[in-house]
């Protein structure tokens, strides 16, 4: 007589395994032992065993008697006498329901609408300051003669004869493992439970229409290239009248004609003169400011003073601190301003008799310019040199 075989040998689990792992241990088994994928004779007798095992294991009393030393397989009468086919199925559909008659029911005609993005271009002061645009958007909303229902007016949807209602039709196949019963979608009413035998001729059954409106965004003030503002509930609404998504609006910043931006902070290059440079001198430049008189949230362009101090070099920065862009988080960045000096490149004779004087009086007719490494000496470097003059 041949012993009982080991029932959690055959599904290569722990005695005290839960149900889970039972089950998981059992789907990894059925796949890689079913009829359908390996039809060797040995292979299906193993596929019985490791169903007949699931069987007792998964069932709690039997389970019990089985621990205690019970007769594994009394009253099960043989493989496919008692037993569901529903666990062999969702080895291989991943239990999405559908067999032994544990269907999913109909699709609902309802659904989100789908999230909508369009792009806004706004002024660098419009970014850095916020700003309220009128917006026209063309997008999907629920149909006005049918309220979303599909049907046409005074109609309604109807339910499905062929699956009554429940959006599934049932399959039996037979094999010699014995009947095996699954369900799919209806294909009369494609799932849906019913029918609608006069649609909506203004929305062709789907509750809903293309249509343009208008809208009111706000941009928030430190917005950049790229950032996306959500307007929640503005996008497509849903097939069947659904709830729509929600409507992204994507910012462009045009580019400014004298500033940059990195972040927070804004820059320029101004150009002066030489003489300029040297003398000193005050210039107006524009910078960015909010516009407070009209009220409307947004950014305008205004002037301020810029102070040359005599003997400014070529590639000085100066930085006006809280000049710059509003942060997203709060605070403001910097303005920084480059000064670029304009050398004359063309000279009358007047003007070039006059430069020539200068040089002579400064003693640079013949300038042998001054060689370093690219930084200015440190403080103790200045201290030897000053020591090296005396």
């Amino acid at each position: 007589m041949t012993p009982d075989p080991d029932l959690y040998a055959l599904l290569d689990v722990a005695r005290d395994a839960d149900p889970d792992t039972i089950k998981k241990a059992y789907r990894r088994l059925a796949r890689q032992l079913h009829p359908d994928v390996n039809p060797d004779p040995a292979t299906q007798e193993k596929f019985k065993e490791i169903s007949r095992a699931y069987e007792i294991l998964s069932d709690p009393q039997k389970r019990a008697v089985y621990d205690r030393g019970g007769d594994a397989f009394a009253g099960a009468g043989g493989f496919g006498a008692g037993f569901s086919f529903t666990d062999i199925m969702d080895a291989f559909f991943g239990g999405q329901g559908g067999v032994g008659g544990q269907g999913r029911g109909p699709r609902p005609r309802v659904h989100r609408g789908q999230d909508a993005l369009i792009r806004m271009e706004v002024t660098l002061a419009e970014a850095a300051f916020g700003v309220s645009r009128e917006l026209k958007v063309d997008t999907a909303v629920v149909c006005t003669t049918c309220q979303g229902e599909g049907t046409a007016p005074g109609t309604h949807p109807i339910p499905c004869e062929t699956c009554r209602g429940s959006g599934e039709v049932a399959h039996v196949q037979r094999s010699f493992l014995g009947e095996i019963r699954t369900l799919r979608p209806c294909s009369a009413c494609r799932g849906f439970g019913t029918l609608i035998p006069d649609p909506c001729r203004e929305c062709s059954g789907e509750g809903r229409v293309r249509a343009r409106r208008s809208l009111t965004v706000k941009i928030p003030a430190g917005v950049d290239n790229g950032t996306r503002v959500q307007l929640a509930g503005q996008g497509e609404v849903g097939a069947g009248g659904g709830p729509p998504g929600d409507l992204y609006v994507e910012v462009v910043v045009a580019q400014h004609p004298v500033f940059t931006r990195e972040g927070t902070t804004l820059r320029c290059e101004v150009s002066v003169p030489m003489t300029a440079a040297a003398l000193g001198t005050t210039l107006t430049l524009p910078t960015l400011e909010a516009d407070t008189e009209s009220g409307a949230g947004s950014g305008v362009e205004t002037t301020f003073p810029l102070e040359i101090r005599a003997g400014t070099q070529s590639g000085s920065e100066h930085t006006l601190r809280g000049r710059g862009v509003p942060g997203l988080r709060g605070g403001r960045g910097d303005l920084v301003v480059t000064v670029v000096v304009d050398t004359p490149t063309r000279l009358d004779g007047r003007q070039e008799e006059l430069l020539r004087e200068l040089a002579a009086i400064r003693g640079e007719e013949k300038p042998d310019g001054n060689l370093s490494p690219g930084g200015r000496p440190s403080v103790f470097g200045r201290i030897r040199d000053a020591f090296k003059e005396h």
